[in-house]
């Protein structure tokens, strides 16, 4: 991985309010401004208290069904993320399979940084490898993302203006949607298009590349390029920062309502929206209320939800493991006993399946040096308590 990759994919969750560093800065600390909103305005318990509140909770699983078997029983499809690039995975056979006897449906990424590195040059090597690995596996496909203000190659900054801003923007969602028709099940085809940041706009739509030359149209003309390109793949709009109890949670649920108005009552073509859940293991009890009142009105339009990068954060749980896994797992079946009790929810997509392969991994190290534990899987593809803990969420989830 280049070390120009790693910075951009390091910049991935961008999440802050006023007073809070800029990017840069936190970039430099290797903390994400979501992570630092969370630790400043929300008072956590001690690890002590969160400890005896999950003693009596046992996590056990009845019968050896898989995760996307229990997902498949009340209509809800479960997938996984592989986080490996295509090279790793080719190889990693064991890892394969057990993401094939886990998992319905399968991202496949396809940014802009990797795929389109000149202006008039597409590589497509990635893609093409996973979308065969997944049609030959019978594998649900997503796209992830069609247009992200993030992982840009240079040349877009350079060479993108007024004049010629939609039609590169059409063009790049109408070749790489041509290029899986009928082999993709949704797209992610705006990314993160909200900011509510210290500066923002009144409608907290991102002040993007995209945004300054074109307007919020940018949102309509992409999905609108999409629909045209596959009318059968499910389009979603995907963003971060909707799921806790607090200030900086509640714009950004207000912003996002507010563009998904915008998209219904402009007719877009909008299937779902995608909500990343990139959840803390710290954050316990979770407060639900809100949540569940943001994905109420989020369904009142007539909209699926779909949980799209699930996975839980550990920087600052016990170095123990027993420890840490029962507080992650804990996380999990908290927040997924909330969302699934929607039945708008369609589907669940962890990002990453093994500790193996997960970003988490490549920034914000834990102090003590442990190696992080944030997914179903251990590094050996051993079950830990958080499938436990998605296992019985799917269990007691109502039939869609």
């Amino acid at each position: 991985m280049s070390k120009l990759y790693l910075q951009r994919l390091l910049s991935r969750r961008q999440f802050f309010i006023g007073g809070i560093s800029t990017a840069t800065a936190i970039a430099t600390l290797f903390l994400t401004k979501l992570q630092v909103l969370s630790y400043l305005i929300y008072p956590f318990k001690s690890e002590a208290g969160k400890l005896a509140d999950l003693q009596s909770r046992k996590f056990v699983v009845v019968g050896k069904k898989s995760l996307q078997q229990r997902a498949r029983s009340k209509g809800i499809i479960y997938g996984a993320f592989p986080e490996a690039d295509d090279r790793k995975f080719a190889k990693d056979s064991e890892f394969r399979s057990k993401l094939v006897s886990e998992c319905k449906m399968m991202p496949v990424g396809t940014y802009w940084y990797t795929h389109r590195p000149k202006p008039d040059t597409f590589d497509f090597t990635s893609s093409d490898y996973f979308v065969k690995f997944g049609t030959e596996n019978k594998l649900l496909m997503r796209g992830h993302p069609l247009v992200w203000h993030e992982f840009l190659p240079d040349w877009v900054a350079a060479t993108v203006t007024k004049d010629n801003a939609k039609q590169i923007l059409t063009n790049h969602v109408e070749t790489i949607v041509k290029r899986y028709a009928g082999k993709i099940h949704s797209w992610d085809v705006v990314n993160e298009g909200i900011d509510i940041s210290k500066g923002r706009r009144a409608d907290g739509i991102r002040n993007s590349l995209w945004m300054k030359f074109l307007g919020a149209d940018y949102l309509d003309i992409a999905f609108r390029t999409a629909a045209k390109a596959d009318p059968r793949a499910k389009l979603v709009y995907n963003d971060f920062g909707v799921e806790y109890d607090s200030a900086g949670y509640d714009e950004k649920r207000e912003a996002i309502l507010n563009l998904l108005q915008r998209l219904k009552s402009n007719g877009t073509p909008i299937y779902a929206l995608g909500i990343q859940s990139h959840l803390f293991g710290d954050r316990h009890p979770f407060k639900p209320r809100k949540f569940q009142e943001f994905l109420k009105n989020v369904a009142s339009l007539g909209l699926k939800i779909m949980i799209t990068e699930l996975d839980v954060e550990d920087r600052h749980l016990p170095k123990d493991i027993a420890q840490r896994d029962r507080l992650v797992a804990a996380a999990y079946e908290d927040y997924l006993a909330v969302a699934l009790a929607q039945k708008a929810v369609v589907s669940v997509t962890t990002w990453g399946l093994s500790d193996r392969y997960t970003w988490l991994a490549g920034h914000n190290f834990r102090a003590d040096k442990a190696e992080k534990r944030p997914l179903p899987f251990d590094r050996n593809l051993k079950p830990k308590l958080a499938w436990n803990a998605i296992a019985r969420a799917f269990d007691r989830a109502p039939k869609r």
